[in-house]
């Protein structure tokens, strides 16, 4: 039960055009803290199979540029010209270097998620480790001064350690669990605004 039946989120995602209902999740964080910006360079890790993209995309209406990183191949048919959008694992130095080729960036974006076992010390561990990466990326001149950063985390770990680390690095770091969220999910978003200077 829960996944089989298609609920409100999925069916609005469907009318409207998205591959996946996780769009309503970035589109409240938007609403809540304005994280996006007309004319930003976003990097969106995990970005398959691309409702945060193009969400984004829809947002700049032909401004900025939007780069997507996935494990899994691209799923989107077409892209605008002011994207580019490829299969990388961002613990490769590779897929670093590719990412740093196109940045820096204003905007991180990260709903990213583990290959999950049903084991939930597995997964919020697998969770953390995926988040440490992606501030660590962050917390470089990947990610402009007063850039944002939003990223998705499975509670019950160490997110606490993250969220500290988060307020050095921003001068405010909010957690939002968005109304899109499944009910049996434990997924929450941090969201660092204001990146301090390095």
């Amino acid at each position: 039960m829960g996944r089989e039946k298609p609920d409100f989120y999925a069916l609005k995602a469907q009318k409207e055009g998205y591959p996946a209902r996780s769009v309503y999740k970035l589109e409240e964080i938007h609403q809540k803290f304005g994280v996006l910006k007309r004319g930003a360079r976003v990097l969106d890790v995990g970005s398959s199979p691309g409702s945060w993209s193009l969400y984004v995309l829809k947002f700049l209406k032909g401004s900025g540029f939007v780069v997507g990183v996935d494990l899994n191949p691209v799923t989107l048919k077409e892209f605008p010209p002011n994207s580019f959008f490829f299969q990388g694992d961002i613990f490769e130095p590779k897929t670093e270097a590719t990412l740093r080729d196109k940045g820096p960036y204003d905007i991180v974006l990260s709903d990213a998620a583990p290959l999950t076992t049903g084991n939930r010390v597995v997964d919020t561990g697998r969770s953390f480790r995926l988040c440490d990466r992606v501030l660590e990326l962050a917390s470089t001149d990947l990610l402009t001064h007063q850039g944002t950063l939003v990223m998705k985390i499975f509670q019950g770990g160490d997110e606490k350690l993250l969220t500290d680390r988060m307020r050095e690095q921003f001068t405010q770091v909010k957690t939002l669990r968005p109304q899109a969220v499944r009910r049996e999910s434990f997924e929450t978003y941090l969201i660092g605004l204001g990146k301090r200077r390095s």
